[in-house]
Parts: structure tokens; C-alpha cells; sequence
């Protein structure tokens, strides 16, 4: 089945949520979730004048995210970008395993 096509829509609040791998750890411990909150706003600092980002929730198997962009459609660019940097961090997920 296809997923519905995303309205995008400058300046207005996303609720945007990222998933683990079949639901898989996205975090081992502590030190994963503050990394993972340093290279978030790493790249949010790259885009401030771009995005805000009102709030954050890290789960053990997914992330919430609540963010004000000013360009609507550059978000999945964005966070694509920064979701495989994060992945290949994170647990050591393909670094030679």
C-alpha cells in the first residue's frame, strides 16, 4: 500500500517521528541519546534561521520531534541527511558490523 503524499506546509508545526529499523533500538544507553541530541542541534544550528525545534522525545525505539520550519519542503532533505549520520554513530550500525 502507498503512503499518502505529505502536504508540506511553510511556518506550520511538523510532528515528526523517526523509527528504528523494523522497530529496532534506535539507542544503546545515556551516551547514545545525548550524542544523538548534539548532532540534532548540530544541524539545527546549521539550519537556525530555517527550522525551530519546539520540543524532543527520544524513546528507546523511536524519536519524536516537533519543529517549525521555514521552508516546509527542505525537512525530509534535512533530516534524511542527518538520520544516516546518526545511524551509522549509533551502536556501531554499519561500522564494520
Amino acid at each position: 500500500m502507498l503512503r499518502r503524499t505529505r502536504i508540506h506546509i511553510d511556518g506550520l508545526l511538523l510532528h515528526i517521528v523517526q523509527r528504528g529499523h523494523n522497530r529496532a533500538a534506535c539507542f544503546c544507553d545515556d551516551q547514545d541519546r545525548r550524542a544523538y541530541l548534539g548532532w540534532l542541534h548540530e544541524a539545527l544550528a546549521l539550519a537556525r534561521e530555517r527550522c525551530r525545534l519546539h520540543a524532543d522525545v527520544l524513546t528507546t525505539n523511536h524519536v519524536h520531534l516537533l519543529l517549525t520550519p521555514e521552508e516546509a519542503g527542505r525537512v525530509p532533505q534535512e533530516l534524511n541527511g542527518f538520520e544516516r549520520v546518526e545511524r551509522i554513530r549509533c551502536c556501531g550500525f554499519g561500522v564494520g558490523s
